[in-house]
């Protein structure tokens, strides 16, 4: 760590760590415990999956805008707000009586991470100018990303074990206001406001494009895709979509400048984030689903497999920063989406009564040692490939692509598993039975339905499941084919001629 902070302040490295810790492992939190939540609340796998989404939406919406609120007053400011409002957020969630309760926390408490995630990056960026001290430097955050990722199931799972599951969200209300004090106290504030304005109409259409796109996923299983709303969701999100690309192209500040994507190694970088995090955070759904919801685990159990994901993986750390410095960007991201599509298919082949740890370390390990690769490799490529002037747009375009594949994972997944495992069961219920799946979905079903229903709902629950864990290991697939036809070495930031914008008046 001594040699990756050379030209960066202790302190400031401290603190932006602590900060991505706290975003990340907000994200982790619920999965140990989402089948607490389904059974204290009564809620159907697409409100679930809501419990992810609701908090990843807002933070890849507004992390682009962020990053340029950053940019322009400053990122530490940005910083200390994030975690204070990841903490409201957070105490929301710990005090929620109904599963609506839920959402507007996580839905807020996105919002903190959402300035959390591309500001804490970006200030290592503009403080480490040398590519090889960033490299290191880059590889100390993404090893923060893995820790939290270890100890939020870690946690959530022993406190729901141990009392009600609303004590899962209390660590996190302790760490977001302890993210505030020490950037207020700890990090040296940068900016970089040349040329940088907010962009309303590209933030309007990207939220309004993302909103509609993740709600009319979700909904869809439930309501049928040829359901007039479900329709006109999706409609308004392809439509909100080329308004936010045309509005790009028109702005003379963009949020996002599009020639970006003409870097290879940036636009690499932006699809291994979306479908490797949709892959990886659509597996972790699928396991805590089936151990908790399926299996009736308890919140701890359910959990081990996600700590030994992140744990296990952690003794890259010392060789981590070197192979960043050593090894071409396009081996490393591929060596980590390959074990990571790996691990997927070996979960997707499990029995879904497979509950014993043992049978899940080794997809696990896969998968925990693909995610620190991608993630560190990823990050590096897409800020290494740009203009040091372009490092917050570039950081903030990054996570938003990274958070909306992890938003995207639950969604997809949920509707794919829980859609197959409904049309499983057609024919197989009568009765009582028959009107909860109609009403309530197949987990109704496995935790309420009379014992030959339960056995019918579980087989159909694991067809579905496994059958979305494959899509997840195509995912991996099709980022490492990206990486692969794309990622090369030497795209540096010298090279990228992309033009920046003069400000508005």
């Amino acid at each position: 760590m001594t040699n990756a902070v050379k030209k960066l302040d202790v302190g400031t490295l401290i603190a932006c760590c602590l900060a991505v810790a706290a975003a990340q492992l907000c994200i982790t939190v619920p999965s140990p415990i989402n089948g607490e939540i389904q059974s204290a609340f009564g809620a159907s796998g697409s409100q679930v999956a809501w419990v992810t989404s609701a908090f990843i939406l807002p933070t890849a919406i507004l992390e682009l805008n962020f990053g340029v609120v950053g940019d322009l007053f400053g990122r530490k400011r940005l910083l200390v707000l994030g975690g204070f409002v990841l903490a409201i957020g957070e105490l929301l969630n710990a005090t929620s009586q109904n599963i609506t309760m839920l959402w507007i926390g996580q839905a807020l408490a996105g919002v903190g991470a959402a300035a959390l995630f591309p500001s804490s990056l970006a200030v290592i960026a503009a403080a480490t100018p040398e590519e090889k001290d960033r490299a290191k430097a880059v590889s100390i955050w993404a090893l923060s990303i893995s820790l939290a990722s270890a100890v939020g199931p870690l946690s959530s799972g022993i406190l729901a074990t141990v009392a009600d599951f609303r004590w899962a969200f209390v660590p996190p209300v302790v760490l977001g206001v302890a993210v505030g004090i020490a950037c207020w106290a700890l990090v040296t504030d940068s900016r970089a406001p040349e040329g940088r304005a907010l962009d309303w109409p590209g933030q309007i259409s990207v939220a309004v494009g993302l909103t509609a796109l993740l709600w009319g996923i979700i909904e869809g299983g439930d309501r049928g895709w040829s359901s007039p709303s479900i329709v006109s969701a999706l409609t308004l999100a392809a439509v909100a979509l080329i308004g936010f690309v045309v509005a790009e192209k028109r702005a003379v500040s963009p949020m996002f400048n599009l020639d970006l994507l003409r870097i290879p190694s940036f636009a690499a970088a932006a699809v291994v984030a979306l479908t490797g995090m949709f892959g990886f955070i659509g597996t972790a759904y699928v396991v805590s689903i089936r151990l908790g919801a399926v299996m009736h685990l308890s919140a701890l159990r359910a959990g081990m497999p996600f700590v030994i994901l992140q744990l296990i993986p952690l003794l890259l750390a010392p060789v981590l920063s070197r192979m960043l410095t050593r090894v071409e960007p396009r081996w490393l991201l591929m060596g980590g989406l390959l074990p990571m599509a790996a691990g997927q298919f070996w979960i997707a082949a499990l029995p879904i009564t497979t509950t014993s740890l043992a049978a899940f370390i080794g997809p696990v390990l896969l998968l925990g040692v693909g995610f620190i690769c991608v993630v560190s490799s990823l990050t590096s490529a897409a800020v290494n490939a740009v203009p040091i002037e372009m490092t917050g747009m570039a950081s903030g375009a990054t996570s938003l692509v990274r958070e909306f594949g992890q938003g995207l994972g639950p969604a997809v997944i949920s509707t794919v598993a829980m859609s197959a495992a409904s049309s499983a069961l057609v024919g197989k219920l009568s009765g009582a039975d028959a009107g909860m799946e109609a009403a309530a979905g197949p987990l109704a079903v496995v935790n309420a339905g009379s014992d030959s229903a339960r056995a019918a709902a579980q087989d159909a629950l694991a067809h579905g499941m496994a059958l979305g864990v494959v899509i997840c290991g195509c995912a991996s697939l099709l980022g490492a084919v990206v990486t692969l036809l794309l990622v090369r070495r030497n795209t540096a930031r010298a090279t990228a001629q992309v033009p920046v914008q003069p400000a508005s008046a």
